[in-house]
């Protein structure tokens, strides 16, 4: 089922980081297992914690402490693994039931509201208890590596070390809340796909009256279903209907913040109010990231990177935060020992070459037990470099010898899919046509593959051959000649067009595309802007009919080789659906309407408009 599948992705699939290591060396403890603990909170909440504790060890022990919304007791072979060698290690490892969710008290549970004092707390609640030795680490991925940046930013004397992975969904990048907007454009089908599966306000559990510690440790707790089953793709059977704010709704999910969500502006009030990381705040704790090309946010896991060296109160935290950047789809490098061969959508990667389950292991020995291994000599930045397959670092990002390259669009009018005659150049065009198609929101362009997770689409993310798509006229392609030499684009990307609609509001999606020499065409990285956020997410520009408009689109970053013998490719359409939602073209609220426009929209390239893309090339 999909749901399980969701679950292991969001939850386990950072618990198996430690099964190749498991293999090797038997662990030197039992386990022992202390259920459903329960830790109140500063306002008197009271949050459940599972204590995996190794058995007959002695001493003041160190915690590694996991933070998740996905039910602390869900079981499966990586996890089960995981808790033993860890534990065998001589670490106590703490999980607990977030605000709201399973057997912790505290709802209806949101994402984002109270994360910093239960974080707070909850490490305070562990460094005083007679077992612990007063140092905890953090690890998981995606909401499970959000809550540990979140931790960060309350400078927990105690919080020694951390591991976030796919933890951008709790950084408040600027327009990008949760991830679940991109230049103002509502990332739909991941949105709802994850409160579809994973975000019910509604928790059961047993009466106020009734003592929940005991009452979570009896066998009747066992047989008790706390939220309803529902396979996270249910939300799909209504993605084409209007409007999309009742999609949850009317799929009949129980109530879930998803209506806030889209229905709020991506720089506002609500999403402000949040205890996401924001760029104001300071750090003290080292920390490791990891993230992944195909995942939905490696370049705010960048930002991330840099702000918290930036930001650090002391030289100890600023000098050792690093940053691994795998090629795979979301968390599925977090089980990796170097000996996996990533195919990644439909996208050959040959062998991952890296073993990340030493260096997490390294890192919490040596940050929780003092062990002098090296670990804090290796690069601050790893990154994977797709195309020549094989792993570069660097100490900066971006990176210090690239050199910013201009792709300018060019055709004669006549740019409309890949038997069009749109052309990448490096020269600047003269004079010629803009090239037109027309947006119909009744049959948008698909979404194949890209930087998403949660979604339930068996091709939501990674890397697809885009052929099929590129023979749609409202979808402009943009192709470059055949490269004789290789070319390295590896940093933030940009494409800045001139553009024009018969719509008050209208979107325009750009997507970069490694054509390779038999004609697969694999999509790298793709951006969006909705039009009435040109200038600013504080305003609510409309087009007016006639007029161009400058439109720059955020491709976020990447790092990938454009071998000999292939090209570079662009494609610009005003839509990407279900990944993102349809713009009604209205120039209304969209996510409350359900009647559309259709616009007739243009992109111009000219010595006075000379739309480009902008390549980091590495030289």
């Amino acid at each position: 089922m999909r749901r399980i599948a969701l679950i292991i992705a969001c939850m386990n699939v950072y618990l198996g980081a430690a099964m190749a290591e498991e293999v090797k060396a038997q662990p030197a403890y039992e386990v022992r297992v202390e259920k459903s603990v329960m830790v109140k909170m500063r306002d008197g909440i009271s949050l459940s914690m599972d204590l995996h504790s190794p058995a007959g060890a002695s001493g003041r022990l160190p915690t590694i402490l996991l933070r998740t919304p996905y039910g602390k007791s869900r079981s499966s072979t990586e996890a089960d693994l995981m808790r033993k060698s860890l534990v065998g290690r001589g670490y106590v490892v703490a999980i607990v039931d977030m605000r709201g969710r399973f057997e912790s008290e505290g709802g209806p549970y949101k994402p984002g509201f109270g994360d910093r004092n239960d974080a707070y707390d909850t490490v305070t609640w562990i460094a005083s208890q007679p077992w612990s030795n007063g140092r905890v680490a953090t690890m998981g991925c995606s909401y499970l590596g959000d809550t540990q940046v979140v931790l960060a930013t309350t400078r927990h004397p105690n919080h020694v070390a951390a591991v976030p992975m796919a933890s951008t969904t709790g950084y408040l990048g600027y327009g990008r809340p949760w991830i679940a907007y991109d230049g103002g454009v509502f990332e739909l089908a991941q949105t709802a796909g994850w409160f579809s599966g994973s975000g019910s306000e509604i928790v059961y559990g047993p009466p106020p009256w009734v003592n929940r510690q005991e009452w979570f440790r009896s066998d009747a707790a066992k047989l008790f279903r706390q939220t309803e089953q529902r396979d996270q793709i249910e939300y799909f059977s209504r993605i084409w209907e209007l409007p999309i704010i009742d999609i949850l709704n009317n799929s009949g999910a129980p109530p879930t913040d998803y209506e806030n969500f889209v229905s709020n502006n991506p720089d506002g009030e609500y999403f402000q109010k949040l205890d996401w990381a924001k760029k104001s705040d300071r750090f003290d704790t080292p920390m490791l990231f990891v993230d992944s090309w195909y995942d939905y946010g490696p370049a705010e896991t960048l930002d991330l990177w840099n702000l918290a060296q930036e930001n650090s109160v002391t030289k100890k935290s600023r000098d050792n935060q690093f940053v691994i950047i795998a090629p795979t789809t979301h968390c599925e490098y977090s089980t990796a020992d170097g000996s996996e061969h990533w195919v990644v959508g439909e996208r050959d990667m040959g062998k991952a070459g890296l073993n990340f389950v030493d260096i997490q292991n390294r890192w919490y020995d040596h940050w929780l037990l003092d062990v002098d291994n090296g670990v804090t000599d290796m690069p601050k930045v790893q990154y994977f470099l797709m195309g020549k397959n094989e792993w570069r670092s660097s100490d900066v990002w971006p990176l210090a010898n690239t050199n910013y390259r201009k792709f300018y669009l060019q055709s004669a009018g006549r740019a409309n899919s890949r038997y069009g005659d749109g052309s990448l150049s490096l020269q600047m065009p003269g004079e010629q046509p803009a090239d037109r198609f027309v947006y119909d929101p009744a049959t948008p362009v698909p979404s194949l593959g890209g930087q998403t997770c949660c979604t339930g689409l068996d091709t939501g993310a990674g890397a697809y051959d885009q052929s099929k798509i590129e023979m749609r006229h409202d979808v402009l392609v943009y192709t470059s000649d055949v490269l004789e030499k290789g070319l390295e684009v590896t940093g933030p990307l940009q494409v800045v067009l001139y553009v024009s609609s018969s719509a008050k509001d209208t979107d325009f999606m750009a997507k970069l595309v490694d054509v390779y020499p038999d004609g697969r065409a694999f999509n790298v990285q793709e951006g969006a802007l909705r039009m009435r956020y040109r200038e600013a997410f504080s305003k609510q520009l409309r087009m007016k009919q006639g007029e161009v408009y400058e439109a720059r689109i955020d491709l976020h970053a990447t790092a990938n080789y454009f071998g000999p013998g292939h090209r570079v490719r662009l494609e610009v359409s005003s839509s990407s659906f279900p990944r993102f939602d349809r713009n009604l073209n209205t120039g209304g609220n969209n996510y409350d309407e359900s009647q559309w426009v259709v616009a007739e929209n243009m992109v111009h390239h000219s010595a006075q408009y000379p739309s480009h893309l902008l390549l980091p090339v590495i030289d």
